[in-house]
């Protein structure tokens, strides 16, 4: 097993992170390690969604746990390798949103695969939070 989390702090509400979430098509808007994606089914636990890096095939994903303004958890399952990766919002004390990204990477490839995986995560957050800084605020 393998594991790394990567975190960053917005002025963003976690509602207003939560929508971007919500939008998987608008993904490659702020995750460049996506070249497109889809979700089949709402936004909920148990939905599929297929994600496609540039170069590889779609990376087909499963919603695992779902908690609106709060976090999710998308499962991906590659060969004997499985990872979960869990997208946590935390309302800070003075306003804003600690955005967390955590990865467990489960099988034979974990150590090689893992750091892979997270080699964009600090860039990701970054972009997800300038983009989250841009958006209207909630009900605008």
């Amino acid at each position: 097993m393998w594991t790394a989390t990567a975190s960053i702090a917005t002025a963003a509400s976690p509602q207003a992170l939560w929508r971007l979430f919500e939008d998987v098509a608008g993904w490659t808007n702020w995750n460049a390690g996506i070249e497109r994606a889809s979700l089949n089914g709402p936004f909920a636990a148990g939905s599929t969604l297929a994600m496609k890096p540039p170069g590889m095939d779609a990376l087909r994903s499963t919603l695992r746990d779902v908690r609106p303004d709060e976090a999710f958890v998308d499962e991906t399952l590659l060969e004997d390798t499985r990872f979960l990766v869990s997208h946590e919002l935390h309302a800070l004390p003075a306003g804003g949103t600690r955005i967390t990204y955590a990865i467990r990477v489960e099988g034979p490839e974990a150590a090689t695969l893992g750091p892979l995986v997270t080699a964009d995560f600090p860039e990701v957050l970054a972009a997800l939070k300038a983009l989250a800084e841009q958006a209207p605020p909630a009900g605008a």
